[in-house]
């Protein structure tokens, strides 16, 4: 790749330098040396601030590209709102995310009492503003919007509470996610007036409050302006589609498209630098452009092991070649998996959008408590873990149904918290008639659980059969019959936060007389013990 030589270059100038030490940037060298720490392996949950200034709007996701594409609700409620955005661009919303009732150790405090065993701060999105003290990119968190650096106070507080610190990293995608902020209305009263990016310079903000930024460094550049002459909504909606809106990890052309790799890797490698962070999330399928993405995976693990004498952090990349599962862990966004895998695996969810919607909370769509229980079960077994994202405000505080559900997940988690934290999986994850289809982003049309599917999970000998939904009346788990069972004599059955569950244990099946359900209550957890059962 032609950016790899001028990104060396660049790292060889920069204060910092590229860490050193025996991970070299290539997919043999990220296998070899890697192996997954056991405090991953043991926390199962994660909780995850993505939040950021396209929180502010309360629109959900992807307002930044959205408010650009006359005709999407994001662009009318922006025109509604703010002003046409050839007047109010992205860069005003992000001087509107104030974070003035932020209370990050209360919220930290909150997400450990849900079981959290470590903690994901959104360190830069799409929208291309770093959310910390950033070296490398004006365009921060400590000169735009809260004027404070977030991910260093998220670390603060996430390590005073005993969690491991985490970081997201989406900016890779930025170049191509932004270019409808070069274009214009193909329609209407301002037809064809381009939007803020396209005429805004660092000479426009003299006397305003972006004086001294550069709108063109925010903005990334026009790689892909719109053309001139698109004259509906229909027609620029398929241009963008062809020329900006397809999920790639390779880089933009030209030297301009060198120095936004560059400084990618600068601003990646300075972010690991600045907060040693346990975890690393990439939005990106496999590792980002290439060769410049294994430099920036090399240089982490290298880091760790100045730091801990070992790699005992975790990266993650989503779309893994199966190979490469060994080098960095599978993420699966909003998905699923089907089977029990051999290594360690992470799924991401939220419980609404990924940035806030307040039409979530007016129309009651979050998900609720028992579907987060019910995910991470199903994970857990499968031998992954959950990071789960409850979206906040541009003002910081989350609403009270968030509250609502954070507690009720809580309430579960203190009866039964033994059959998830430091588990792991049996020989089989479960059985049960709601089929899982592979892969991402597909949740939403996923069947609801039945009280016949249960999954397991193993911790100190004891075995764990997690029932999905609430059996009413005896059930039977197959699995776990006499001509499958390959586990010494059960001694005791019990149903945590409940009492001995009076059982049968045939040969094709054993059967439990599961309690009736007491109002508040799902998932119910029996353990089952015995010498040899796990």
């Amino acid at each position: 790749m032609a950016a790899l030589p001028f990104a060396r270059s660049a790292l060889a100038r920069s204060p910092m330098g590229l860490a050193r030490g025996p991970v070299q940037p290539t997919w043999s060298s990220l296998i070899e040396h890697y192996r997954y720490p056991e405090w991953f392996r043991d926390a199962k949950l994660g909780l995850w601030a993505h939040w950021g200034p396209q929180s502010v709007p309360e629109q959900g996701d992807w307002y930044g590209r959205f408010m650009y594409m006359q005709g999407h609700p994001m662009y009318e409620h922006h025109l509604k709102t703010y002003g046409h955005p050839s007047d109010f661009g992205m860069k005003d919303i992000q001087h509107l995310w104030t974070a003035n009732r932020w209370d990050p150790e209360a919220l930290v405090a909150r997400y450990k009492k849900v079981g959290a065993k470590y903690f994901v701060a959104l360190a830069c999105h799409h929208d291309n503003l770093d959310c910390y003290d950033s070296r490398y990119h004006a365009w921060n968190s400590t000169r735009v919007g809260p004027r404070r650096d977030v991910v260093g106070t998220w670390e603060k507080a996430a390590r005073e509470a005993g969690l491991k610190f985490g970081v997201s990293n989406h900016v890779a995608h930025s170049w191509h996610w932004y270019q409808p902020a070069y274009g214009y209305d193909p329609t209407g009263p301002k037809k064809g007036v381009r939007y803020d990016a396209h005429r805004l310079t660092m000479a426009d903000g003299r006397g305003q409050w972006w004086d001294g930024l550069d709108p063109q460094e925010l903005y990334t550049g026009p790689f892909a302006p719109m053309p001139d002459g698109i004259d509906t909504v229909d027609a620029m909606n398929r241009w963008h589609d062809q020329h900006d809106g397809q999920w790639i990890e390779t880089p933009p052309a030209g030297v301009r498209g060198e120095r936004f790799v560059t400084n990618w890797l600068l601003r990646q490698t300075d972010l690991i630098d600045r907060y040693r962070p346990d975890f690393c999330y990439f939005d990106d399928y496999g590792l980002p452009f290439g060769p410049v993405g294994l430099q920036a995976a090399a240089d982490y693990y290298n880091r760790s092991i100045e730091w801990h004498g070992k790699i005992d952090v975790v990266l993650t990349g989503k779309q893994l070649k199966p190979h490469e599962r060994f080098g960095i862990v599978q993420d699966v966004e909003r998905g699923f998996t089907d089977h029990l895998w051999d290594e360690p695996w992470q799924t991401d969810t939220c419980i609404g959008d990924w940035f806030y919607n307040v039409a979530r909370l007016n129309d009651k769509s979050y998900k609720t408590a028992e579907d987060v229980i019910q995910r991470l079960a199903d994970v857990v077994s499968k031998n992954g873990n959950l990071l789960l994202s409850v979206p906040q405000p541009g003002s910081g505080i989350i609403d009270s149904e968030e509250e609502r559900i954070l507690d009720d997940m809580a309430g579960w988690i203190a009866i039964n918290g033994e059959a998830i934290f430091g588990s792991r999986p049996w020989r089989t994850y479960g059985e049960g008639p709601t089929v899982l289809t592979p892969g991402m982003q597909n949740e939403g049309g996923m069947k609801p659980f039945t009280p016949q599917d249960v999954r397991f999970t193993t911790n100190k000998g004891a075995l764990y059969v997690l029932f999905l939904g609430w059996p009413t009346g005896a059930s039977a788990v197959k699995a776990l019959g006499r001509q499958h069972w390959r586990g010494g004599a059960i001694e005791r059955v019990t149903l945590l936060g409940g009492g001995p569950v009076a059982h049968r244990h045939a040969a094709e099946a054993l059967h439990l007389d599961i309690p009736r359900r007491v109002d508040g209550r799902f998932v119910p957890v029996v353990k089952i013990e015995g010498q040899g059962i796990a």
